[in-house]
């Protein structure tokens, strides 16, 4: 007799939950203390004189730059906080000439929305100012602001340069310690990936190694002086970080030599872990370290890049004039303007974003206009929020804005409806707003989660609607919610190929030239490392727009579910045709130019391939040459990674 069926669970899909989960990172609990202190002490002012929604309003101006407080540099910090205030204060006053102005506040919102997504897509800093410009609009043409009309933007802009000072006060003592800090890390996972050669925690470690270096070398390239005698702390910083270069290099061919005849020696990621200690503390004098005698090709590699590494980074002195970047200085300013204003003038991509923010913050402002909705403001903000293209997949963004703002008025209804108005405000937000920082580590429906309750307290002291705001919000957040799924996301279908298959295409081609570069009848040892730095750049832009492709409903989801091996293949390839290069260049016989070419011919043929279909088609690749010789291990990656078949998800 049969056992009868057990009850039918239905869990929903992966890609729906993939952003509920909060990510695994540590608290920065020293954002969190300027946070509380930040958001509560203008509160507290405005209280002690008699006005509150001037400290509301110097609160508000806080929050955003405690939002954009996301560098580590001291030097970035003022860039990324005092920039983006500029820009809120222009998007204020233009929304608070427009307030209560009807179809003028929609055209309105509408350009400054179409200016703001164009200038996101400039980089970081001013993704942060659009946003700001954007929202600081929206919130001046919902919410009365006190006269004259200069007195919203400069609050805010005070509240934000209240930020930057709380945030600079240990310049002065820790003037080189951020980027001093991001180099040790880059040294520690060298050392945890040196520790994971011959392992299936190879892969995960090389990632976390790409990500560090590109953070530290974006934290002392930003502000790198052009004269380096003015910088002897920069100087030998970038020297540091210089030389971890080799160690990654000689990475892969150790790796392959730990598959083959066992785990390397325990001194050498230990002595790395002591170039981070001494890289972090400022040491200098250590004596050489003890590492065990070299004996093939990868583990001469590895000796010679430590021990370079640890000569440079124990001297005393660095030279000041034999410090070179490995991705090559930047372009003179007024180049760099240029070719932005070129970028955002003419590029499809930033009108199309451009556009589609516009469409759907005029729609958002046109229907609170046409039906009464109170303190509608609300609505708008939710789509520029949503909306933000570097913050993730739209889709997934609505999902998670939604889940967000139902948890976050659950917690405001509990501050509005039992803490009476007042002085009780002042330590309420002290908390509120330390959860913040602490949750925005953890994801973005944490961070909305978070943020809602206090700019309902801010606005409470503006509007005085107290818990009767809760209710009205939660609609309004699913509106917006719902205009940026329509006219954000479904009336906007991007091509596989326009938004993933031409840039995996295009780090294809690119590994082929690497490999050609690799092995090329001319030597060019810089130009080498800036093209395997550049293409892990690349690829680090590649596989994070995978994951979010991955958070999407099918057919994207699926699709990009099907095509992740090859970026992962990808990467081996990269992986194993640096070792080659490292083996040759320490003994091992160097491959037959024929050898060469048929994997260069290979990998174009992959990415001719890849641009002209969005199937993925098995292809039996013959790739002749020695099985010993160094290309062996690269000419299976290739083979493997032309192996690699997908579904027809047309």
């Amino acid at each position: 007799m049969a056992r009868p069926a057990g009850p039918v669970r239905i869990t929903p899909p992966a890609w729906l939950t993939a952003g509920l989960r909060p990510a695994p990172t540590p608290i920065p609990w020293a954002a969190v203390g300027r946070a509380a202190v930040a958001l509560s002490v203008p509160l507290a002012v405005g209280l002690a004189v008699d006005r509150p929604a001037y400290g509301a309003l110097v609160s508000m101006g806080a929050l955003s730059g405690v939002i954009g407080d996301t560098a580590d540099a001291y030097r970035m910090r003022v860039y990324n906080i005092a920039l983006p205030q500029l820009f809120g204060a222009v998007g204020v006053t233009l929304g608070t000439l427009v307030f209560g102005q009807g179809w003028l506040a929609v055209a309105a919102l509408t350009l400054v929305a179409l200016v703001s997504g164009m200038i996101s897509s400039i980089g970081a800093v001013a993704s942060v100012s659009g946003l700001l410009l954007l929202l600081n609009a929206v919130v001046g043409a919902g919410l009365p602001m006190p006269d004259p009309w200069w007195t919203a933007p400069v609050l805010l802009t005070l509240g934000g340069l209240f930020v930057l000072a709380l945030t600079l006060l240990g310049w002065p003592m820790r003037r080189a310690v951020p980027e001093r800090e991001a180099v040790a890390a880059t040294y520690r996972t060298v050392a945890e990936l040196y520790e994971a050669t011959g392992t299936g925690a190879y892969e995960e470690k090389r990632q976390a190694v790409t990500a560090s270096l590109n953070q530290s070398y974006d934290l002392v390239l930003a502000r790198r002086a052009r004269q380096h005698g003015r910088a002897p702390s920069l100087v030998r910083v970038l020297a540091q970080l210089n030389v971890v270069i080799p160690l990654v290099e000689a990475a892969p061919a150790a790796h392959l030599r730990a598959r083959l005849v066992g785990p390397l020696s325990p001194a050498i990621p230990a002595a790395v872990r002591d170039l981070a200690d001494a890289v972090a503390e400022g040491r200098t004098g250590d004596p050489e370290p003890d590492l065990p005698e070299p004996e093939r090709p990868a583990e001469k590699a590895v000796d010679h890049a430590l021990r370079h590494a640890a000569a440079v980074v124990h001297a005393s002195d660095p030279d000041p004039y034999n410090v070179d970047d490995r991705l090559g200085r930047p372009a003179a300013l007024r180049v760099r303007v240029r070719r932005v204003t070129r970028a955002v003038l003419f590029s499809e991509a930033s009108w199309r974003y451009g556009l589609r923010l516009a469409l759907c913050i005029g729609l958002a402002q046109a229907l609170v206009s046409l039906i009464a909705v109170p303190r509608s403001y609300w609505v708008a903000l939710t789509v520029t929020f949503v909306m933000k293209p570097d913050f993730g997949s739209v889709f997934s963004r609505a999902v998670l804005r939604a889940a967000g703002t139902a948890a976050g008025l659950v917690l405001a209804a509990l501050v509005l409806s039992q803490v009476p108005r007042g002085w009780w405000d002042v330590p309420v937000t002290a908390v509120l707003a330390a959860l913040i920082p602490a949750f925005s580590a953890k994801g973005y429906a944490f961070q909305t989660a978070a943020i809602t309750p206090v700019i309902l307290l801010l606005s409470d002291a503006l509007n005085h609607q107290g818990f009767d705001l809760v209710l009205p919000r939660l609609y309004d957040s699913l509106i917006g919610c719902a205009i940026a799924l329509v006219a954000g996301y479904l009336l906007w279908p991007e091509s596989w190929h326009a938004r993933i298959g031409d840039r995996l295409a295009d780090a294809v081609a690119d590994s082929a030239a690497y490999v050609e570069r690799a092995f090329g009848a001319r030597e060019d040892h810089s130009g080498r490392l800036r093209a395997r730095r550049t293409l892990y750049r690349d690829l680090s832009t590649v596989r994070s727009e995978f994951q979010r492709a991955l958070t999407e409903p099918p057919p994207t989801g699926t699709r990009a579910a099907a095509w992740w091996p090859l970026v992962v293949a990808v990467e081996r390839i990269v992986d194993a045709t640096t070792a080659a290069r490292i083996r040759v260049d320490h003994g091992a016989p160097a491959p037959d130019p024929v050898e060469v070419d048929a994997v260069r011919r290979e990998l174009r043929e992959l990415a001719d391939g890849l641009r002209a279909s969005a199937t993925l088609v098995e292809v039996r690749a013959e790739l002749p040459g020695d099985e010993n010789g160094v290309l062996a291990p690269l000419r299976q990656e290739v083979a493997a990674a032309r192996a690699i078949a997908g579904p027809d998800l047309r």
